[in-house]
C-alpha cells in the first residue's frame, strides 16, 4: 500500500519552511514595506512565490486542477526536489531505464543516491521482468520514466508504465518533456487517481521557452505541498512567469509550429534515410531523430567543422547521433552538408548506396 509519509525523509517532515513576506500577505495591491525591496523601478518587487496567475492559466489549458500543479525552475529543479524529499543520502535508491535523460543520474549522484539501472530492451522498451524484481526493495524510493524518451525518441508502452505505477509503493516520475510532439495520451490526467505519480512537462520544447526555465509537475496536492515546503522561496522570476503566460495565450501559433516541426521531422527522416552511411533511423515521437551511422565520431566532427551542431550519443548508444529538427532552412543546410559528407566518403566510381531500412527497431 502506498503511504506518502513513510516515503518522505524525516527531516523534511519535521522542517518548518521559510516564510517569505509574500507568504504573510497574499494581496496584490498596497504600499509594500515588508520585504526590504527597493521602492523604485519596474522589476523591484519579488515575484509571486507560488506563481498563482500562471498556475491558474495552466490549469485552464491543461484541464488539471490548480491544486495539482507545481512549477519549478525547469524540470531539473523538480527532479532534484524529488531526490531531496524522498531519498535519504547514502542509503536510498532510484531506478532509471538507460539510455535516458542524463540528469536523473546526475541529480542522484549530487544527492548521494544509488541508481539501479535497468537497460531498455533492444527495441527501447521497458524490461518489466528485470525491473519487477526491485519493486519491493524498501530502499527504492523513485522510478524515473522518460516518455517520449531522450535520446531514443519513442513513447514507452502505457501498459508497462501503468504496471509500475500500480505495483510500486514509491514515487513514479514520468518525464513528458516531448509529449506535445506525440499523439499518445499524457499520464497527467491520472494524478488524482494515483497518489504516487508525478508527471513533468515543460515550457522548453514545444512552447519554445528554453531560456525561461519553467518546468511543470502535475501530482497530488500532498506532494505539491512538499515541493513548496523545500523549494527556494522565489524560484521563478516575474519575467519568466510573464513570458510563460504570454506563450500560453499564443495557442494557435504554438499548434502551427508543432505541426511544422512534426512535418519537418518526417521530411528529414525521408531525406536523411537516402544516405548510405545511415544504417537505421529510429521511430520518433519527439522533435528529434536518433540514427545509427557507420562512424558517428567522424560525422559529428565533419558537421561541427561546418557550424552544424548535432549531438553525438555514441557514449550511450554505439555509433548513434541525435539531430534536433530545426527550421526548414536549417534542415536544408544540414541535408546539403550530409550530401557533401557522402561525396567525401565515396570511393572513385562508387554509386550511391541503397537507403537503409527505416521504421523498424
Amino acid at each position: 500500500m502506498f503511504e506518502l509519509n513513510k516515503l518522505v525523509r524525516e527531516n523534511v517532515l519535521r522542517l518548518t519552511p521559510y516564510s517569505c513576506a509574500r507568504d504573510e500577505f497574499e494581496g496584490t495591491y498596497g504600499i509594500f514595506m515588508d520585504a526590504n525591496e527597493n521602492p523604485y523601478g519596474t522589476l523591484n518587487r519579488y515575484p509571486d512565490p507560488y506563481q498563482k496567475e500562471l498556475k491558474k492559466r495552466i490549469s485552464e489549458v491543461k484541464s488539471i486542477p490548480f491544486r495539482n500543479i507545481f512549477l519549478g525552475n525547469g524540470s531539473d529543479e523538480i527532479i532534484d526536489l524529488c531526490f531531496r524529499i524522498f531519498c535519504n543520502p547514502g542509503s536510498d535508491k532510484a531506478m532509471i531505464f538507460p539510455p535516458t535523460y542524463g540528469m536523473y543520474e546526475v541529480s542522484a549522484a549530487v544527492n548521494d543516491i544509488h541508481v539501479i539501472k535497468v537497460p531498455l530492451t533492444s527495441g527501447f522498451r521497458i524490461d518489466l521482468k528485470s525491473a519487477e524484481k526491485y519493486l519491493h526493495d524498501d530502499k527504492l524510493k523513485l522510478i524515473f520514466i522518460c516518455s517520449p524518451n531522450n535520446p531514443t525518441g519513442n513513447v514507452m508502452d502505457s501498459h508497462d508504465v501503468g504496471y509500475l505505477i500500480k505495483n510500486f509503493h514509491g514515487i513514479v516520475v514520468i518525464d513528458e518533456a516531448y509529449s506535445d510532439f506525440s499523439t499518445e495520451q499524457s499520464f497527467a490526467k491520472l494524478v488524482n487517481r494515483y497518489g504516487n505519480l508525478v508527471v513533468m512537462q515543460t515550457f522548453s520544447k514545444a512552447l519554445g521557452l528554453a531560456a525561461a526555465r519553467v518546468g511543470m509537475a502535475f501530482t497530488s496536492p500532498e506532494i505539491v505541498s512538499l515541493f513548496n515546503k523545500i523549494k527556494p522561496p522565489y524560484n521563478i522570476s516575474t519575467i519568466n512567469q510573464k513570458a510563460a503566460l504570454a506563450r500560453l495565450d499564443q495557442a494557435e501559433e504554438t499548434s502551427l509550429l508543432v505541426r511544422e516541426i512534426i512535418d519537418e521531422r518526417e521530411r528529414m527522416r525521408d531525406e536523411i534515410g537516402k544516405f548510405g552511411f545511415v544504417e537505421k533511423i529510429f521511430p520518433s515521437d519527439a522533435n528529434f531523430l536518433l540514427m545509427k551511422v557507420n562512424n558517428a565520431n567522424d560525422l559529428y566532427q565533419y558537421l561541427v567543422s561546418r557550424n552544424i551542431i548535432i549531438r553525438n550519443r555514441s557514449s550511450v548508444i554505439e555509433n548513434c547521433i541525435r539531430i534536433t529538427v530545426g527550421k526548414k532552412s536549417e534542415n536544408e543546410e544540414l541535408i546539403k552538408e550530409l550530401k557533401g559528407y557522402t561525396e567525401l566518403h565515396r570511393g572513385p566510381g562508387e554509386c550511391p548506396s541503397e537507403s537503409p531500412q527505416m521504421g523498424g527497431l
